[in-house]
């Protein structure tokens, strides 16, 4: 039986990289019990969460133990709930691949895969009319 939730992740499953790599962490985490969720953005009112779709479009959002984290910061306290990558996100904490990896995850990975949404979006626009 899986433990109520202390930990939830906020991704865009309109989003195919965003939307493989949630359902991938939220299966291995209800195998194994464990007290996370996972919100999709496009299917809740995220005033609860306190954030537009643009912001929640653009870096990963994770609430844990009531505390938000934005960017790769959410991303290492996502892999420090689940045991198959703790050790990863230890690593991912020291100093200076930190500040590698948060600064790659905010100006290359997240703007990519941003852009791709906003590109998306458009592509979905002009086909509805």
């Amino acid at each position: 039986m899986t433990k109520p939730a202390r930990t939830r992740a906020l991704y865009n499953s309109d989003c195919p990289v965003c939307n493989s790599e949630m359902c991938h962490y939220e299966a291995y985490a209800a195998e194994a019990g464990l007290p996370i969720a996972f919100d999709d953005l496009n299917k809740i009112d995220l005033a609860a969460w306190g954030v537009t779709e643009d912001d929640a479009t653009r870096l990963l959002h994770v609430v844990h133990e009531g505390k938000l984290h934005i960017g790769f910061d959410a991303m290492l306290i996502l892999w420090a709930q689940m045991p198959r990558y703790r050790l990863l996100a230890r690593v991912f904490r020291l100093p200076i691949l930190h500040q590698v990896s948060d600064w790659s995850y905010r100006h290359i990975v997240a703007r990519i895969i941003y852009e791709r949404h906003l590109r998306r979006k458009a592509r979905a626009a002009v086909s509805a009319k």
